[in-house]
């Protein structure tokens, strides 16, 4: 800063000033600033800097298994508007679940001096263990159930499942099958309760529920069951889009048309959903409005001096149509 002072021809505290953003610097004196900054190369040093103010501007995020597009999505969305709050995310991400992996992971983050954290919870052990969370750290649960008494912000998971089931049974269909996501899973624990709950309502019976573990491979196994059904089964809610792909792929291979004999819908609407064969139709969630919400919270809690209040945000989704479900003839509405 004193050499930048020194080529403008200016004193240090004018260029802290134009750093800062402090109004009683001229425009013509701001511009000469920053042609020297420029001319220099100068980068401000953000590790002096947090300690100084003691605000380092960096958060922590745990996650699980960004491989799965709904994790990486749900990063990514907490990433894009913690910078557009002026905040830089440093990640931990967990191979395995358990309670002493997830504490420790918050340790290390509280080591590294972030101003709070965001966990990616979508797993009970995950959302159980933020009860143990250090006193006084800004947190928030995204998809963290009850979350210990954390802030949470989540999509509506009961409310997607019912609208995918509604609309299967809108079509004509007598009941709904369901392909569901792992058991310790929040999200997929949601699903499957959104999806009796529409059954329930409407007075239809819940058949088997046939259990996967989100991956294509889970998706065909059902899919080559359900195959040998076509005569009782006609409609299918799949947890994610690609266990619905596997779906998709056993139906072809036994020659089950869809949705001629059979509609399919699944969740989450990641890219390659409108090019599966048919275009998938499927529960879109946002999770740019996840990531926005969730940083929110975190950066109320962060500059709110004394004790916070608690939050609990709630984001819905929408069901997207494509050629994987219609009204077939041979299937009276109802």
């Amino acid at each position: 800063m004193a050499d930048v002072a020194k080529v403008a021809g200016v004193s240090h505290q004018t260029v802290s000033r134009v750093l800062n953003d402090h109004p009683s610097v001229s425009a013509e004196t701001r511009i000469q600033v920053l042609r020297a900054i420029d001319l220099l190369g100068y980068r401000r040093n953000l590790v002096a800097r947090a300690l100084v103010t003691r605000n380092s501007r960096r958060l922590g995020v745990v996650s699980f298994d960004t491989t799965l597009y709904g994790p990486a999505s749900t990063v990514y969305g907490i990433e894009q508007a913690a910078r557009d709050a002026g905040y830089f995310i440093s990640i931990v991400s967990l191979r395995t679940i358990d309670r002493a992996g997830v504490l420790d992971a918050i340790d290390y983050l509280t080591e590294q001096g972030v101003n709070g954290i965001v966990v990616v919870a979508p797993q009970r052990l995950a959302a159980e263990a933020l009860g143990d969370m250090p006193a006084g750290m800004p947190a928030v649960a995204v998809e963290g159930g009850q979350a210990g008494g954390v802030s949470v912000v989540s999509v509506d998971q009961v409310q997607g499942a019912v609208l995918a089931t509604r609309h299967l049974l809108d079509l004509g269909h007598e009941t709904v099958w369901h392909v569901s996501g792992p058991a310790d899973w929040l999200e997929a624990e949601g699903r499957v309760q959104g999806w009796r709950e529409a059954l329930t309502t409407t007075g239809r019976p819940a058949p088997e529920l046939l259990a996967g573990d989100w991956s294509p491979r889970s998706g065909y196994r059902a899919g080559q069951r359900l195959a040998t059904m076509t005569g009782e089964v006609t409609a299918v809610f799949v947890a994610n889009d690609q266990m619905a792909l596997g779906v998709l792929r056993a139906f072809m291979e036994q020659g089950v048309r869809v949705p001629g004999q059979i509609n399919v819908v699944g969740f989450d609407d990641i890219p390659e959903s409108e090019f599966f064969s048919p275009p998938l139709t499927t529960i879109r969630q946002d999770f740019g409005a996840v990531g926005r919400r969730s940083i929110d919270v975190l950066v109320r809690q962060i500059e709110t001096e004394g004790p916070y209040v608690r939050e609990r945000h709630v984001v819905s989704p929408r069901l997207i149509l494509r050629a994987s479900t219609s009204t077939c003839a041979s299937r009276p509405r109802k």
